[in-house]
């Protein structure tokens, strides 16, 4: 049996109608995959397929968690993963690929295995840049790399080190209070949002 056997999509056995697939994917099959960022994986994948009697629309929808390494401390990064992916598959004379939402095969193809375009999806789904949001990484990382930048003399690595001290020392009052300042909260979660989208 292959590794991506079970995502083989049987097209041609599949009637008229709506059809439902599930699919689980965990390390191994990003190992298979030999993704270098994605380094564990806990994700169900519902796959949704729609045939007419002419063309199949596939619906995934991708939800659960990744892990991968914080750029910044190397610790491990928790991601929560929420991602959907559309395409209409149909049958023509040569596979093409050429448009983004209609992927064309060969009538000599049975089945389609959904396996890539599952991986493309989560991988789209995880941000270029990975790091914790600030204040989470581990404390002994973070405080070599500020022994380190602090040696490159350089200014703004300076006033990042700074702030990273003063939001570490609010962080950890804060836990120990129990309650925290709202204008802080606002910041990280500024911070969070920024780490997000980069």
């Amino acid at each position: 049996m292959g590794k991506y056997t079970a995502f083989k999509l049987p097209l041609k056995s599949l009637g008229v109608g709506t059809h439902e697939f599930e699919y689980h994917l965990d390390k191994q099959f990003f190992v298979n995959m030999e993704s270098s960022d994605i380094h564990d994986a806990d994700l169900s994948v519902h796959l949704t397929v729609q045939y007419n009697g002419d063309i199949y629309n596939l619906d995934f929808h991708i939800t659960g968690e990744v892990v991968l390494i914080c750029d910044r401390c190397l610790d491990d990064l928790h991601y929560p993963i929420t991602a959907s992916y559309h395409i209409v598959v149909k049958y023509g004379e040569d596979y093409n690929d050429d448009n983004d939402e209609v992927l064309e095969i060969p009538e000599t193809d049975n089945t389609l295995n959904v396996a890539y375009m599952i991986k493309d999806t989560v991988e789209l789904a995880v941000p270029m840049k990975h790091v914790h949001p600030l204040g989470k990484c581990n404390r002994q990382m973070s405080a070599m790399l500020k022994k380190h930048r602090a040696t490159s003399g350089d200014e703004d690595a300076e006033m990042e080190n700074e702030l990273i001290d003063e939001i570490d020392n609010i962080d950890a009052q804060s836990s120990a209070e129990g309650n925290s300042d709202p204008r802080w909260d606002a910041l990280r979660k500024l911070s969070a949002d920024d780490n997000i989208t980069e």
